[in-house]
């Protein structure tokens, strides 16, 4: 039975869709059978798999949709033991489309039943708001990864998004665990960076991850090569920090 896990923060930039990529590739590349299900309208976590979005026929939208079973949109990525959902600019209109829908917030969780039994972990990447397609991943999903970047306002519309985790646990998904916190895009040469590690940990202790991904100038090249940073260069501290992660991820859930 896999776990279905929401990347999500309401904030733009904070590392969702890196997160979100490069740990379906370090997860795969440690033997995980893993789908990514992009539900974001920028479809980034799409393209940087190296999907041509344009050339897509099933994707979320219409798994959202019910137009397409969920196995059907289904992609093979170049990237080993990991398999894609992929997004497309169309997504934008689900909101509006489902907004008159009854059990609108469970479309994903309906439509996703039936690949569960078929990877160790299934990965949302969402959109940078808390609307209706968050929701739905959130309600789908059996826990949250947080990205906290480590800058200035890295705290702000925090509790925000806590509270919307707190009233989805409540209404629509009471199994709904926060997996942890991910601090990222971490800078040791900056006060800053270090004073923010320390707030977090000392706010949320047992529910930061103790891997922190650090500033690195192959993280940000790899998607403009369509591929995850495992691919593009795996002896890159970037590959090195989500290889961290998705270790302490596995280890955390087989102790569960």
């Amino acid at each position: 039975m896999g776990k279905i896990i929401a990347i999500a923060n309401q904030k733009g930039g904070v590392g969702k869709t890196t997160t979100t990529v490069n740990l379906a590739a370090s997860l795969g590349v440690l033997e995980k059978k893993v789908l990514l299900i992009d539900a974001d309208p920028q479809a980034n976590a799409s393209s940087g798999l190296g999907i041509d979005i344009e050339s897509i026929e099933y994707g979320t939208y219409q798994v959202l949709e019910h137009t397409s079973a969920a196995k059907d949109a289904v992609i093979t990525s170049g990237t080993p033991n990991v398999d894609v959902i992929p997004a497309h600019i169309d997504l934008v209109a689900i909101e509006i489309e489902l907004v008159d829908k009854d059990e609108r917030e469970y479309m994903l969780k309906k439509a996703i039943s039936e690949l569960k039994n078929d990877y160790d972990y299934i990965l949302i990447d969402c959109a940078p708001s808390l609307g209706l397609l968050t929701l739905n991943a959130l309600t789908a999903s059996d826990a949250v990864i947080i990205p906290i970047q480590c800058e200035y306002f890295a705290l702000e519309g925090l509790g925000k998004l806590l509270n919307t985790i707190k009233s989805v646990q409540k209404i629509h998904n009471e199994a709904l665990d926060i997996e942890g916190m991910l601090l990222t895009m971490f800078d040791s040469r900056l006060r800053l960076s270090n004073q923010v590690v320390e707030e977090v940990k000392k706010h949320f202790s047992d529910m930061v991850f103790e891997t922190i991904i650090q500033r690195n100038v192959k993280l940000s090249e790899a998607p403009s090569y369509g591929e995850s940073i495992i691919n593009y260069d795996v002896s890159s501290r970037g590959a090195a920090n989500y290889l961290s992660l998705a270790k302490e991820l596995i280890k955390k859930n087989e102790i569960q």
